[in-house]
């Protein structure tokens, strides 16, 4: 373990990124601003390409205890109510692509890794640290942090979010965009829905310029619900904020004439918060994942619009090409050729869902002409429009 990797941020991406090398027998120290391990918003969607990793990584005991495993994911028409596709899930899922498809909470997959890690000798957890500048070297890794400390190691990972400072001075100033869509978040308990509305599904309502999905999660105990809709920031909002204060008021004039179940389902929920989407271009080539001794992870490397339900799991895959990398040797390793291979395996997938996920957007809030064809091809398509064998059997091995 003469191996030392410096890994920026202490969020998903950071601590699967140390839990990765770890198994590989590197050591790490993880470098997290904040003064505690916490993970903030509400809940996330982990198809059978991340659950399998999880599972690789001898995680899924833990998942089970505080996921739920929904079984089948139903689209429907936010005014009408009506059924337009469905892709069932639960055992067909684990009989298709080899794993399940799970629903929990943030803060439940952040702990979940956290426990991993701190049972990890090879790994340094670090609060209170955050990154302020870095030079890369022949010779290794130098970063500086705000406090005027540094740290040497011989790669620096930059799994620091949408606002990675890694990124910047890796790739230079590229400011994120605004998409012009908010999302609504909050969370209700499943005993205070109406009984019809509590079944172990996802669902998906879709409408002109909006879509709300909701979901078990806490092993069906709580329902997620986000609701998207078209609109800027509120005047003042700090757009760096994860979380700002929201109304049902404003959510409920936004969605029109909603459909009474989802009416319902929206009304149940005691507390909003508000998010401002913001994203950046798909990635263009290998350069902008890696560049020498220094690589990009998760949202710092690609972030994407949480419309194909996969931004951690890309996170999450990230995390497993390098731990299979480093497994090819330890001692001596060649991280400059490493983090190209790296980037060359995940370049291409991780763009490939940030267009997709982009795509999806203009598909879910779609008017006139589109949303009748929408609606026409899930008729006729049915399942096969929805289940993405490409992404789900993932990840792909590194390539060489």
């Amino acid at each position: 373990m003469n191996q030392q990797v410096i890994v920026a941020g202490g969020g998903i991406g950071g601590l699967s990124c140390a839990l990765a090398l770890a198994r590989a027998g590197v050591r790490s120290v993880v470098l997290e601003q904040a003064d505690a391990f916490s993970e903030v918003g509400a809940g996330l969607q982990l198809g059978p390409n991340a659950v399998r990793v999880l599972a690789e990584w001898g995680l899924m005991d833990a998942l089970q205890a505080c996921a739920a495993f929904p079984e089948v994911l139903r689209v429907r028409d936010a005014h009408r109510a009506s059924q337009l596709g469905h892709l069932r899930l639960g055992a067909l899922a684990l009989a298709r692509h080899g794993q399940h498809y799970a629903t929990l909470h943030r803060a439940d997959l952040h702990a979940l890794l956290l426990g991993a890690v701190q049972r990890r000798p090879e790994v340094r957890l670090r609060l209170g640290a955050r990154v302020a500048d870095w030079e890369d070297s022949d010779a290794g890794v130098r970063v500086t942090l705000e406090d005027g400390g540094t740290l040497d190691g011989d790669a620096l990972i930059g799994c620091d979010g949408l606002w990675s400072r890694v990124r910047t001075r890796l790739l230079g100033g590229q400011p994120v965009r605004a998409t012009g869509h908010l999302a609504y978040r909050g969370m209700v308990r499943a005993v205070d829905l109406p009984a019809p509305l509590r079944a172990n599904v996802v669902t998906a309502w879709l409408g002109p310029r909006l879509h709300v999905v909701h979901y078990p999660v806490k092993q069906g105990d709580w329902f997620n619900l986000v609701a998207v809709v078209h609109g800027n920031l509120p005047a003042g909002g700090d757009a760096q904020a994860w979380t700002h204060e929201a109304h049902a008021a404003d959510l409920r004039r936004a969605l029109g004439p909603a459909c009474g179940e989802l009416v319902a389902m929206v009304a149940a929920v005691p507390d909003w918060t508000l998010w401002p989407l913001n994203d950046r271009p798909a990635m263009r080539g290998p350069q902008e994942q890696a560049r020498g001794r220094v690589a990009l992870l998760g949202d710092a490397a690609h972030p994407m619009r949480p419309y194909f339900a996969q931004g951690a799991a890309m996170a999450i895959e990230d995390a497993w090409t390098l731990g299979r990398l480093a497994q090819e040797g330890v001692a001596g390793t060649d991280w400059a050729d490493r983090f190209a291979r790296y980037a060359k395996t995940r370049w291409r997938r991780n763009a490939r869902v940030q267009a997709l996920s982009r795509r999806n957007g203009v598909v879910f809030h779609a008017q006139g002409v589109l949303r009748w064809g929408r609606d026409a091809a899930m008729g006729l398509l049915g399942e096969r429009l929805l289940d993405n064998a490409w992404l789900y059997d993932g990840p792909p091995e590194p390539l060489a």
